[in-house]
């Protein structure tokens, strides 16, 4: 009898051979692509430059988040290490303003009054021509107040009436030509107008009469017998005078009166308060003598009447 073949290792050994093995190499293949992309050296040079990459690409905003941080840190470090500061109380201010009193020296009320009005004032010069030579002469000179940055001067009317010519001298010691442009006899008041002007010119500030009173301080800046500016202090006499004009053709009403010393030269300069603020344009004094020097009375226009002749609301 013959025997019954069980297995075969002809074509069906191959055939399950055949499939079967390349079941298996491909798994085979897959573990080893695995193996070779995560834990092959070469995997992890490729993730190392990947990583390179970043930080490269990212290297700017990374920075200034650092930066950032280390700010943050700085500052909560100092405001850690920086004592609160207390609010000042008044105690507090008492002594340091005692302690600045006792060490150092304030300058005089009649000082930061010149310095306030000081570079306003102006010397005004009247000038004739003299003889046949043609030459110009000094024949007067006054005061007076720059009242509008623009070049508008108050002076006395009897500083300039007689004179041919009229220039200013500001405070810097330039010098302009001027010209009258108002006059008003019954207040012995002109407006004049300076042709060039320094760069630094500087118009004085006015001040009402109303509060004025007798006993206030105030002083007086001129150039009195063309010396000058002179400063001189003292207070408020007495208010709503009268007094003749310079020319005796007119009496002048609503005058201040005041003891701080003036005398020719002082016409036409500002009457000025402890503030430096101008309340009068100096016009007389009273001199009961021929000798035509400061006795103890002069009188000033009252702001409000000076400023008026020129236009000008002073307030």
């Amino acid at each position: 009898m013959k025997r019954v073949t069980l297995y075969s290792s002809s074509n069906r050994s191959a055939t399950v051979q055949g499939s079967g093995g390349n079941e298996t190499d491909s798994r085979v293949d897959e573990r080893r692509a695995g193996v070779d992309e995560v834990g092959s050296p070469r995997s992890g040079q490729s993730a190392a430059r990947t990583w390179r990459d970043r930080i490269r690409r990212y290297r700017v905003p990374l920075w200034l988040a650092a930066a950032g941080v280390a700010a943050l840190v700085l500052f909560g470090v100092h405001t850690a290490l920086t004592p609160s500061s207390l609010p000042l109380t008044q105690k507090d201010i008492d002594a340091a303003v005692l302690h600045t009193l006792k060490t150092k020296t304030l300058p005089s009320a009649t000082a930061r009054a010149y310095r306030v009005v000081g570079r306003s004032v102006v010397r005004v010069r009247g000038l004739n021509y003299g003889g046949t030579s043609g030459d110009m002469t000094e024949t007067s000179v006054g005061s007076g107040v720059v009242i509008v940055d623009k070049g508008l001067i108050l002076t006395s009317l009897h500083v300039v009436a007689d004179t041919d010519r009229v220039s200013v001298v500001f405070a810097d010691g330039s010098e302009s030509e001027a010209s009258v442009l108002v006059k008003q006899p019954e207040r012995d008041l002109a407006v004049l107008w300076a042709a060039t002007l320094p760069d630094n010119v500087v118009a004085a500030t006015m001040r009402s009469t109303q509060d004025l009173a007798p006993g206030d301080q105030v002083i007086a800046v001129g150039f009195p017998f063309g010396i000058g500016p002179t400063v001189t202090a003292g207070v408020v006499s007495g208010m709503r005078r009268e007094r003749r004009s310079f020319s005796g053709e007119h009496v002048i009403g609503n005058l201040i009166q005041f003891d701080a010393a003036v005398n020719p030269g002082s016409s036409g300069g500002p009457l000025v308060t402890a503030d430096g603020e101008v309340v009068g344009i100096v016009t007389s004094i009273l001199n009961p003598t021929n000798e035509n020097v400061f006795v103890g009375i002069g009188f000033a226009v009252p702001i409000e009447n000076a400023a008026a002749a020129a236009g000008v609301s002073p307030f």
